[in-house]
C-alpha cells in the first residue's frame, strides 16, 4: 500500500510499470538498458480514489489521460531504473494530493466607501468633460 495522503492509500496492485529505453545522452548504455519508466494508473475505475477527488483529477489532468481514463506518467530523467521510478511514483502521489486539496470557495466582498466615492468622482469629470465637447460657441 501506498500511503498518498492520510485517507487515501493505494493498493500496489492499481499500478502498472513498463520499462523502456531511454532517449538521449548516454553513449552505449542507452542501447542496452531499460531505464525509462511508463507508470499506468487507471484514474477512472481506481477504487482507492474518493469521487470528489477523481473528479477533480479528471479536470486537472484530462490531456494526461487515454481515452480510457488511464494516466500515463513517463519519467526518464535519471540514469537509473530505480530513480525513475521513484520519479514517476512521486509524480503521481504529488497529482492526487493536489486533487485532494479542496477548492476554495469565494466569498463576494462589497466595495468600500472609498472606492464608491471615487468611482462617482470619477464618472463626473468624465461627464463634464464631454459636456464641454458637445457645446458650440455660440449656444450659451
Amino acid at each position: 500500500m501506498i500511503e498518498v495522503t492520510g485517507r487515501i492509500r493505494l493498493d500496489d496492485s492499481e499500478l502498472e510499470e513498463v520499462f523502456l529505453r531511454s532517449s538521449g545522452p548516454g553513449g552505449q548504455n542507452v542501447n542496452k538498458v531499460e531505464t525509462a519508466v511508463q507508470l499506468r494508473f487507471n484514474v477512472v475505475t481506481s477504487p482507492s480514489l474518493p469521487e470528489p477527488v477523481r473528479e477533480k483529477m479528471l479536470r486537472q489532468i484530462g490531456n494526461k489521460l487515454t481515452r480510457d481514463g488511464v494516466l500515463v506518467i513517463t519519467a526518464q530523467r535519471f540514469r537509473t531504473q530505480d530513480a525513475n521510478r521513484k520519479d514517476a511514483l512521486d509524480r503521481l502521489i504529488e497529482m492526487i494530493r493536489a486533487a485532494a486539496v479542496p477548492d476554495r470557495v469565494r466569498r463576494p466582498s462589497r466595495p468600500t466607501l472609498g472606492s464608491k466615492k471615487r468611482r462617482l468622482e470619477a464618472k463626473s469629470q468624465r461627464s463634464e468633460i464631454k459636456g464641454l465637447r458637445s457645446r458650440k460657441p455660440g449656444d450659451e
